[in-house]
């Protein structure tokens, strides 16, 4: 099992319709990859660090590492990459249990 996990902090929150579109068009992506999302989210609450606010998390499930790494070197993926790249900061990490 492993699980994708991404933080993601929108640049202008005023003007979000580049990442907006992006999250429409990923689901079906990873989805057809064997992606399972766990996690999809703004409501977050921070306990215990002030300096660790993401604007939104997305937990990702996968059967194995290389599902993720077809998803996300997949041609579909990289036509759309561009949308969260110019739009948000994201950090993301592969846990593997």
């Amino acid at each position: 099992m492993v699980y994708f996990i991404v933080l993601v902090n929108i640049k202008n929150k005023s003007d979000r319709k580049e990442y907006d579109d992006y999250i429409v068009k990923v689901k079906p992506i990873v989805e057809k990859y064997g992606g399972e999302y766990i996690v999809r989210s703004e409501q977050i609450t921070a306990l215990s660090d002030e300096l660790w606010k993401p604007g939104r998390i997305i937990i990702i499930k996968w059967s194995d590492k290389e599902q993720l790494l077809n998803c996300f070197n997949s041609k579909e993926y990289m036509r759309i990459k561009n949308k969260r790249e110019n739009s948000v900061e994201s950090q993301a990490i592969i846990v593997e249990v």
